[in-house]
């Protein structure tokens, strides 16, 4: 996913505050999952949702306003309830600025984990 970084995206420094980095990642997941055919509002719609369990971030190098950045997203591991996504942040100069992993669980409308069928897995499945 190619973005470019808007004066709204930073800080007083003029570089991409550092909570932001989590949208670009949850864009980039959105973006991942309707590439496999997943909408969430779809999979709401079926009574299931997937929530953070945990966050990784590391932050390498600075993403200043008016860059461009390519976000990407991988499916690490997948279980019956649970999807971790990597997601590799480089900048308009191919360099590495932020690495993420993110754990999303799936649950059910009342809060409480719910396997999300084998079709959504089976498409969330790690390439090989």
């Amino acid at each position: 996913m190619k973005k470019p970084i808007f004066y709204h995206d930073t800080d007083c420094g003029n570089v991409v505050y550092y909570a932001n980095y989590l949208k670009f990642f949850e864009e980039a997941r959105t973006l991942y999952m309707a590439e496999k055919g997943f909408s969430v509002p779809a999979l709401m719609a079926r009574g299931l949702y997937f929530v953070v369990a945990r966050q990784e971030v590391e932050y390498k190098y600075p993403v200043r306003y008016a860059d461009v950045i390519d976000v990407s997203t991988k499916v690490l591991e997948v279980s019956d309830i649970k999807i971790v996504f990597e997601n590799i942040i480089t900048n308009q100069n191919g360099r590495l600025c932020t690495k993420g992993k993110t754990t999303l669980v799936c649950v059910n409308q009342a809060g409480m984990p719910s396997a999300m069928g084998p079709e959504v897995k089976a498409a969330m499945a790690p390439a090989a």
